[in-house]
């Protein structure tokens, strides 16, 4: 579970319109408001990495991510996203996080002068997808029910908890209650087996 309380996204950002959810087109998640397994192409990524409570790093991890992203040519804004592989048992001070905007195909290289940023392609194939509505301190139900669908399909988490961030603090005056979340997990079938047969 990721609780990230800080402002995600720089207020000057808002108030140049270039990101406000308003303008932003999220019917296209409404379906996950039940959670899904679907297919989801690899994607190029701009990533800051950071290590530390994402309570406490993240907000000076996408300041620097937003501030080396409007400096290369060509880019159009996208919710920011952001994973982590940590086992739940690790410390959160511990925790290495990767915050991250898409970039097109096109983009290989970054402009000089360009530090503590990095572009790699994030990989998905199959994933599982559920939409968390409201604050982050009451994410764990809709978590837990993403898990419990996974199991049920016949599948296994495969990779980092990922968080996309459609409506979020620092997006304008927008109440908890309206944040709009994304959980995302990689997955894969399992394997039969007696105490978890298949379900194909």
């Amino acid at each position: 579970m990721i609780r990230i309380h800080r402002a995600l996204i720089p207020f000057s950002l808002v108030a140049l319109g270039l990101f406000c959810p308003e303008a932003q087109d999220l019917s296209r998640y409404e379906i996950l408001k039940e959670p899904l397994i679907t297919p989801m192409a690899h994607q190029k990524m701009l990533v800051v990495e950071s290590k530390g409570d994402p309570n406490v790093v993240a907000g000076a991890a996408f300041s620097k991510l937003f501030g080396a992203f409007f400096k290369i040519p060509g880019v159009r804004m996208a919710p920011p996203r952001a994973r982590w592989d940590n086992p739940a048992t690790t410390p959160k001070a511990d925790w290495v996080g990767f915050y991250a905007l898409p970039l097109p195909e096109s983009v290989t290289t970054l402009p000089p002068g360009l530090e503590g940023v990095r572009i790699e392609t994030w990989e998905y194939g199959e994933v599982a997808e559920i939409l968390h509505i409201g604050p982050y301190s009451e994410e764990t139900p809709t978590i837990e029910r993403l898990h419990k669908y996974i199991l049920a399909q016949g599948y296994e988490i495969a990779g980092p908890h990922e968080e996309e961030y459609l409506k979020s603090p620092g997006m304008g005056n927008i109440p908890p209650e309206e944040y709009q979340t994304v959980i995302r997990y990689p997955v894969r079938k399992r394997e039969s087996s007696p105490l978890y047969p298949s379900t194909v």
